[in-house]
């Protein structure tokens, strides 16, 4: 039952050896097929039987096979050794044991077969076939029917392993509601969801999970988004704000107005995203599959021998004692401990770190994270709330204040930086009598346009030199984020813009120091605001007045260094930062497309705190699957010398292949169960 082959929706073999099939249990794309077989019966005709078959599979049901093998096993040894009836002999003996053997030693064999004519030979499922059949042949029936019975058991265990894993990524699938309910003429209608157009309004009543993303059309709602963040608080949206696929609506009816497609939504993405993490392999899973695949042809080249080269130099040689010796041998060697623990334990981390909120693109940034020595932060959204607000209007009197504060309303609504929403809600609704021309972006500085043939410059102090405007006070010495305004070519005045520190950004710093990574703030703002940050925080190293291709030269000097670099951001303005770091993790993903797209790693909650945490969690990955590998090697080793001297016999070997793969499925498993806050 555990070894049937996985198929595809066209039929296509999509894996045949346990090492494969390891891979392809962890892989969320499979809960796809299970969750939607009648999508996929309905769109290509055909059902994928197999998943479907495996996910109605109870505990029970999947080890009925090793416990009709148990029952017999047990029943022959107690009539071979105890009662010792004369009837129990020879041929009843015999067939009673390949009885007990045939339940939990046909899949095996039929997977061996199903291995060898896809060109795949020395598999595991043929390591187990050799042995046990050899036992038989040399009348060892007890030791054949308890190896294949024990290695059955530990295909059981893993695959409960795996169901386990993908619990927190199923999570995710079970917030996508097949179905929602739009107004169509004031009247509720039940519809697919992938049936919704944009533009649509869904109503929502308390309890129900939104389907797709949209902006909310009632006053306001409170949504539990703990699938989506990781956060268990509440969380209240006002009118015109974004609502996601996935969020529960709490208390009153809602009404939603879609705003995205039911496949572009921020929560089909992530499913994307995590349905191809565990294409990305770590380097250690890496190693053992290429090690596997030369590993085992020898295993089986060295039983050979161990069979027959003692032949030319043992006096007393028998052939039947030497097989029983290159038969234990193979057992001990089979390799299931590494090919199942490894990449259970890294897919294990990634569901672990899902359930917290953490979206890792592939097995191999939590190695990566697991090593990092210097984690270089953003400021503005990242260490702090990037909601500002101004706290102070300077204009020369020589200008209009109410019109200079006009029109830098009108230009900033050019930009979707937060500086710019800033001046927005304090400055208020737009005047649409002013027309600007020639409006244009210029990166790290800020803003320029015409407006009556005059310019108008918005931006940083550093615009101001840029186009040789004189000011007469000292930007440094106010420690708040400067925007300047110059109109006509002349200086016109300034606004002080604010942002408050986010609530556990102290909380971050500290808990990375206690695992000695270094601290690096990087920031467009003004230096004085940046070190003015990082002093509160006790950030390590800290520089302002950065423009994108300064953050760039700042990464490229850290890893001079030969440190491990992480960068955290919003993904999108520091792109090229993301790309050079060895790490790149987005805060906030949730609110932007091109996050998921372009970071590693992502945080959906803006918890700056996740960030040691996610380190935490990648620390805590690979040293289990360290201790796996030791365990699986040192164990191995020993038992493979005493079984080619003769000193150990099938048990033993039952222990090192069975008994080790066991302990080293339930150290993977124990990542999913540790507490990382």
């Amino acid at each position: 039952m555990m070894h049937k082959h996985t198929y595809d929706a066209q039929g296509k073999q999509l894996c045949c050896t346990q090492e494969e099939k390891i891979y392809q249990k962890a892989n969320a794309s499979e809960l796809l097929d299970e969750e939607h077989t009648e999508h996929d019966e309905h769109n290509h005709g055909e059902v994928d039987i197999q998943s479907t078959e495996e996910n109605k599979q109870t505990t029970f049901q999947m080890f009925l096979p090793s416990l009709i093998s148990s029952l017999l096993l047990i029943a022959a040894i107690v009539l071979d050794n105890y009662i010792k009836p004369e009837w129990f002999t020879n041929n009843i003996r015999l067939v009673w044991y390949i009885v007990a053997y045939l339940p939990v030693g046909f899949p095996v064999i039929k997977e061996a077969f199903g291995s060898i004519k896809e060109g795949k030979i020395f598999s595991e499922f043929l390591l187990m076939c050799i042995a046990t059949i050899g036992a038989f042949a040399i009348a060892e029936y007890p030791e054949g029917v308890a190896v294949m019975l024990f290695y059955t058991i530990g295909e059981v265990f893993q695959t409960l392993a795996v169901k386990r894993a993908k619990k927190n990524i199923k999570s995710l699938l079970d917030q996508r509601p097949d179905e929602v309910t739009i107004l169509q003429n004031n009247q509720p209608k039940t519809i697919k969801a992938e049936s919704v157009n944009i533009g649509d309004i869904i109503q929502l009543k308390a309890g129900e999970k939104l389907g797709l993303d949209g902006e909310l059309l009632t006053e306001s709602a409170s949504f539990n988004t703990a699938a989506l963040t990781g956060e268990s608080k509440p969380d209240t949206k006002a009118k015109g704000e974004t609502v996601l696929a996935g969020m529960i609506n709490l208390n009153t009816v809602a009404q939603v107005k879609v705003t995205t497609a039911y496949v572009d939504s921020k929560l089909s993405k992530i499913l994307e995203m995590v349905q191809t993490a565990t294409a990305q392999k770590a380097p250690t899973e890496l190693f053992i599959r290429k090690f596997a695949k030369i590993y085992t042809p020898i295993v089986v080249f060295l039983a050979v021998a161990i069979c027959f080269l003692p032949m030319a130099f043992a006096d007393n040689y028998i052939f039947k004692e030497w097989l029983y010796r290159a038969l234990v041998f193979l057992v001990i060697s089979c390799p299931c401990a590494l090919v199942i623990s490894i990449p259970l334990g890294y897919f294990g981390g990634i569901g672990a770190a899902s359930k917290k909120g953490i979206l890792f693109k592939g097995s191999n940034f939590l190695d990566i994270l697991a090593k990092i020595q210097n984690v270089v932060m953003d400021k503005t959204g990242t260490m702090t709330e990037g909601i500002f607000k101004v706290q102070e209007v300077n204009i020369k009197p020589e200008f209009n204040k109410n019109e200079i504060l006009q029109i830098v309303n009108v230009l900033e609504n050019q930009s979707t930086h937060p500086v710019a929403t800033a001046i927005h809600e304090h400055v208020g609704k737009l005047n649409t009598e002013i027309k600007l021309n020639n409006v244009e972006e210029i990166a790290g500085h800020g803003l320029k346009a015409e407006i009556n043939s005059k310019e108008i410059l918005v931006g940083n102090f550093k615009l101001m030199d840029k186009y040789s405007i004189k000011y007469d006070i000292n930007p440094d010495s106010i420690v708040y984020t400067l925007i300047a305004i110059a109109y006509d070519k002349k200086y016109a005045g300034y606004i002080t813009i604010a942002d408050s520190i986010k609530e556990d950004a102290q909380d971050a710093v500290n808990r990375l120091h206690s695992m000695n990574v270094k601290t690096t703030m990087l920031s467009g703002d003004k230096t004085n605001v940046a070190k003015f940050v990082a002093d509160q925080l006790g950030i390590d190293n800290v520089f302002g007045d950065l423009l994108p291709e300064d953050k760039v030269n700042k990464i490229k000097e850290i890893k001079v260094r030969n440190e491990t670099v992480a960068f955290v951001g919003d993904g999108v303005n520091d792109a090229p930062v993301v790309a050079l770091s060895d790490v790149g993790i987005a805060m906030g993903g949730l609110g932007s497309d091109a996050t998921i797209e372009t970071a590693d790693v992502v945080i959906q909650d803006d918890k700056p705190s996740k960030i040691a945490m996610a380190i935490n969690i990648g620390k805590q990955t690979k040293k289990i699957v360290w201790q796996n590998i030791i365990l699986a090697f040192t164990v191995k080793a020993i038992v493979l010398i005493l079984g080619a001297g003769g000193l150990a016999t099938m048990w033993e070997a039952v222990f090192a292949d069975v008994g080790v793969a066991l302990l080293a499925i339930l150290n993977a498993v124990r990542i999913q169960r540790m507490k990382f806050d």
